[in-house]
């Protein structure tokens, strides 16, 4: 082969190669995740034929996850970094909806061009600690570490997301008003990147409110990104945990969209759907867009 294409073979590999997400999952943490005793069992799902099937498939539930975990699904598009965005399977913080709210979400990222971040983050709750507390160490962690590889993982630094389902959502919110300052001590230079996300995306949240009132841990500020909710009004979990947090970024003028339907219940992910709240994603895709063209030149 004549030196000069080989030159260029070599220059189109690197090129590529620049933008190579890791194989398989990527453990969060170097060595045990903070104050984790190890002491839980091996993960498994939980999932039996009594469960109820969503749009008539299965869900996988897992549950028992000590070590916590990133699975980068790059962009299904090529060419300029795309947006990331980081997504927390929700599960009450007891299990996840690892395909419902997981993997299946990626592979609709991965379609609009965006490069989808999976975390499989600790549960169920630590004894002795709020429900949200260890998550929220883990979710932490990995937005730092999407923004400090974002780079070599094609992904724009200043365009990297959360994405969050019920449990997940509250999650999402907790990292939103919680990125100024790591709940853990300092591991490498994953954790000098900010944490702060760029936008929200908060489908069905639950657990944002006690006894009536917004959680301290989920309040808005200033500083909480642009945040898009859905939810419907026959919810068990209750449609008013996104109105009480619609009302919070509101007063913290955070600019925000929210979508309420009328009936679909809780935990349908994207399957499908007769009802109107099946055609959330394609909101969500419009509000994503919304946010790219405004984004200064």
């Amino acid at each position: 082969m004549p030196r000069r294409f080989r030159y260029l073979l070599i220059s189109g590999l690197i090129a590529l190669g620049a933008y190579a997400a890791p194989p398989g999952p990527i453990p969060l943490w170097k060595g045990p995740a903070p104050g984790d005793m190890g002491n839980l069992g091996p993960e498994y799902d939980t999932t039996t034929a009594k469960e109820n099937l969503i749009a008539g498939r299965r869900v996988a539930r897992i549950t028992n996850v000590s070590s916590p975990t990133l699975t980068v699904y790059p962009a299904a598009k090529a060419g300029a970094a795309s947006a990331g965005v980081v997504v927390f399977p929700g599960g009450g913080y007891r299990i996840l909806a690892w395909d419902l709210e997981g993997t299946e979400v990626c592979e609709w990222l991965n379609s609009t061009g965006v490069t989808c971040i999976l975390v499989k983050y600790r549960v169920p709750a630590r004894e002795g600690q709020p429900p949200y507390a260890a998550p929220l160490q883990d979710a932490q962690r990995a937005v730092g570490m999407v923004r400090a590889h974002a780079k070599e993982w094609g992904i724009d630094p200043q365009r990297i997301g959360v994405l969050g389902f019920s449990a997940g959502a509250h999650l999402a919110a907790a990292l939103d008003a919680n990125f100024e300052k790591r709940s853990y001590d300092r591991v490498d230079e994953a954790d000098d990147a900010s944490c702060r996300p760029d936008f929200a995306i908060l489908i069905y949240p639950g657990g944002m409110l006690r006894y009536g009132k917004l959680g301290a841990e989920a309040q808005p500020s200033a500083g909480t990104p642009p945040t898009f909710l859905v939810q419907t009004e026959d919810d068990p979990v209750h449609v008013e945990n996104s109105l009480a947090y619609y009302a919070a970024l509101k007063a913290a003028k955070v600019p925000a969209e929210m979508h309420l339907y009328p009936s679909g219940g809780h935990g349908y992910g994207l399957r499908p759907s007769p009802l109107a709240v099946t055609t959330w994603p394609a909101r969500a895709e419009d509000w994503m867009r919304s946010l790219a063209a405004a984004r200064p030149r």
